[in-house]
């Protein structure tokens, strides 16, 4: 994995690397930059879950997160038909919509639907 930010190798790391005040994460693995700061973590087959990310763009994606996620863990869909009604939102084909997989811009995106939705359902 080569990372976006300076070009180098992005090497495979355990956890405790990242984590190192996270015991519950000691044994899950992620590819890292260590010049960048920028990682990602993987699926248990060690196939990373989106891309590389920097402190801000992380920032950015726990936000989208933090105002999506609510749509399928509260009930109100599941989490396949909210990514897939995400995805005809953003106009973009649903197996590139993954929050892992977007940049700050498509995270602010994310953060901008949700709230227009919320409010839309208010009235």
């Amino acid at each position: 994995m080569i990372c976006p930010y300076c070009g180098n190798n992005a090497v495979l790391v355990g956890g405790k690397s990242i984590y190192p005040h996270r015991s519950d994460l000691y044994r899950k693995w992620f590819y890292l930059c260590q010049p960048c700061d920028a990682y990602v973590g993987c699926h248990p087959n060690k196939a990373p879950l989106g891309r590389l990310a920097n402190r801000q763009l992380r920032i950015a994606r726990m936000q989208a997160h933090g105002v999506f996620d609510p749509l399928w863990k509260e009930g109100q869909m599941t989490r396949t038909q909210a990514y897939k009604w995400l995805s005809e939102k953003m106009k973009i084909p649903v197996n590139e919509t993954h929050i892992g997989l977007f940049d700050i811009g498509q995270c602010l995106q994310v953060e901008q639907i949700v709230k227009d939705e919320n409010a839309r359902k208010r009235y």
